[in-house]
């Protein structure tokens, strides 16, 4: 597993009754986001958010990563086409790649994989947690609140993509 790198991606929809304030790309867009799992992220909001991402292993491609990790920490099935909405490094350092797609999912019906964590920390026990304990759509602007402070920039690749396909 590269340690330094993940990759992730964007699940998108379009959505007239979201339509609020915004860039013309941007109005009635809801994006997918899923909350870290666990005591540590309990009662977190603003910021803690992120797209579901993951490690990129071993002989494994970044879109390779990101198409496995939306799998295991939602359950749910991504379809492109993808596109490319590149690179951020959060404040660790780590690299994160990621696309967007383009469909719809029920946040309710969300499945992630167990992991296991020390808690409490340099306590020498372990407790298994689900990585995403929820996903959920909300506009860009809502988005903006919440995601990792980093992870804003693929907001706007993502309202550029739209743009320029538009």
């Amino acid at each position: 597993m590269r340690r330094r790198e993940s990759a992730g991606l964007l699940l998108y929809r379009r959505c007239p009754a979201a339509s609020r304030e915004g860039t013309a790309a941007s109005a009635g867009l809801e994006v997918l986001l899923a909350h870290p799992g666990g005591p540590y992220w309990t009662g977190r909001h603003a910021g803690a958010w992120s797209i579901p991402k993951g490690g990129v292993g071993c002989g494994e491609t970044p879109l390779e990563a990101a198409l496995r990790e939306f799998r295991e920490e939602t359950g749910f099935e991504p379809r492109g086409p993808y596109l490319v909405l590149g690179t951020v490094t959060q404040r660790s350092g780590k690299v994160v790649h990621a696309w967007a797609f383009e469909g719809d999912c029920d946040p309710a019906a969300a499945r992630s994989n167990l992991t296991t964590t020390e808690w409490p920390p340099r306590s020498g026990r372990h407790i298994e947690i689900p990585e995403i304990d929820r996903v959920s759509f909300f506009t860009i602007e809502e988005a903006r609140t919440v995601i990792n402070t980093r992870q804003a920039l693929l907001l706007d690749r993502l309202n550029e993509e739209l743009s320029e396909g538009a």
